[in-house]
């Protein structure tokens, strides 16, 4: 059986490496800068100020444009590999480790500290530290609802918004998204509540076998993880537990597996799972909620997956009303996995490129778009 699954994975590998397999991490240099961050002792104590190391690669700074790639869980910067080898030449990148990732250190506290806010504060740090007034956010997984709330709060720098496998969530319900409900309709969300109740049991379960952990995390369609993965509330990895060893992550080179291996050695997953706790995912919703400004006034390109094993994330766009608040959005779909980016990178690359070079026309229309509404609410108001 694993043979088998060796020969599928090989297969797959010989398209999906055609991009990102000369793509070398090692040569790509970090740049580093101290930001400020709050260590709220759990939500416990009185919190305290401190600083945090954030690690980004900055590429292209003659550009006439900035793009903000945001990774989500469990990636790195170099998972953007064929986005950077695509787009390094026309726009200016900036590529960071999120704070607990790699060189990117954390306060130490990850039941409090890792909010959405406080992670917009720490690109916003980057950006401030490359000097840079104006960008483009594109994230992927936990990066795109990052890169949403970047561009809902700060939409004096982030100009525009691209979301990849997952679709916008909005503040807009009477309390956090309700993750116990929608493992009802998609229960392989259940690995959430896993990463919730049992934090420091979810950090030692990923950190004993970081290798088979991010193997078991980075999979595609032609090689898929065991159907009961990400279903048990007590275990990431014990679907897994038939297989002695889990075939290699399809996307990468065995040099470029080996990196990832080595970066998340460096802090393992202590920090990482700072968007599944209780206490980030209250500070989430309430910090935006009562601000109240759910929808996004700028153009929005959502790039789904038809075949994540996590959820049927175009379905749950529109449980979750995602278009309503995002009145500048374009919505474009892959048959993929997860790791859209990673999967069908040219053709994901095809869909980014073609939005991007029409932006300049988008924000004028989201600009005209919003004055219009401006003036008929002046109008009502007489």
């Amino acid at each position: 059986m694993l043979t088998v699954q060796i020969l599928l994975w090989i297969s797959a590998c010989s398209l999906a490496l055609g991009l990102a397999e000369n793509f070398n991490p090692r040569s790509y240099t970090k740049q580093k800068t101290s930001c400020p961050a709050i260590h709220r002792n759990g939500g416990q104590g009185e919190p305290r100020e401190v600083s945090i190391d954030m690690s980004y690669v900055d590429l292209n700074p003659t550009a006439n444009r900035t793009i903000v790639f945001v990774h989500g869980w469990s990636g790195l910067w170099a998972g953007w590999s064929n986005q950077i080898l695509h787009f390094q030449d026309k726009y200016r990148l900036i590529v960071p480790d999120v704070r607990g990732f790699g060189d990117s250190t954390h306060p130490g506290d990850v039941q409090a500290s890792g909010t959405h806010a406080d992670i917009v504060g720490d690109l916003v740090c980057i950006l401030k530290h490359a000097g840079i007034s104006k960008a483009v956010c594109v994230g992927h997984d936990w990066g795109a609802q990052l890169c949403y709330e970047a561009t809902r709060e700060r939409p004096d720098i982030f100009e525009a918004v691209v979301g990849a496998a997952i679709p916008y969530i909005p503040a807009a319900g009477d309390r956090p998204l309700p993750i116990d409900q929608l493992k009802k309709t998609f229960p392989k969300l259940t690995y959430n509540m896993y990463f919730e109740k049992d934090t420091a049991g979810a950090v030692a379960e990923l950190n004993q076998d970081i290798r088979r952990t991010l193997r078991a995390t980075l999979r595609d369609v032609a090689s898929p993880p065991p159907d009961k993965f990400l279903r048990s509330p007590t275990s990431f990895l014990k679907a897994y537990k038939h297989m002695e060893t889990i075939p290699p992550i399809p996307f990468f080179t065995p040099e470029q597996e080996d990196y990832y291996v080595e970066e998340y050695q460096k802090q393992g997953y202590a920090n990482t799972l700072q968007f599944y706790t209780k206490e980030n995912k209250f500070r989430n919703w309430d910090f935006a909620h009562r601000q109240g400004n759910w929808t996004i006034p700028k153009p929005a390109l959502s790039i789904l997956p038809l075949r994540d094993p996590v959820a049927d994330w175009p379905l749950a766009g529109l449980m979750l009303q995602s278009r309503k608040y995002l009145p500048y959005l374009t919505i474009r779909v892959l048959e993929t996995a997860h790791w859209i980016h990673m999967e069908k990178p040219k053709e994901f690359n095809a869909i980014l490129e073609d939005w991007l070079n029409d932006l300049d026309n988008k924000l004028l229309k989201a600009e005209q778009g919003e004055a219009e509404k401006d003036a008929s609410r002046s109008k009502g108001e007489l």
